[in-house]
């Protein structure tokens, strides 16, 4: 599976990686849901650096469509709202 990181890039992804993805993704929802904004700040890094850590880079003269694409870090919990709905950005 192939993630964008808008404005980062994009990563190759394992299916075991995108399993881990997913569940952090799903508390993502319900944290945006609950209106948590620290605790989805905090969930939504760490979504970012494990796949930037446990994701194999993809060469920027490699052209690929993205699967997932993530939004930025400083994505705010009001946007998130419309991104991190319903089964979130990875479908189960």
């Amino acid at each position: 599976m192939i993630i964008r990181i808008m404005g980062e890039g994009q990563y190759r992804a394992p299916e075991a990686l995108c399993n881990e993805l997913n569940q952090i993704d799903n508390r993502i929802v319900k944290l945006v849901e609950e209106g948590k904004a620290e605790e989805f700040q905090k969930e939504l890094a760490k979504l970012i650096s494990e796949i930037k850590k446990n994701g194999e880079p993809v060469g920027a003269e490699e052209i690929t469509e993205s699967d997932i694409i993530v939004p930025p870090a400083d994505l705010s919990l009001e946007e998130a709202k419309d991104i991190f709905k319903g089964s979130g950005i990875f479908k189960d």
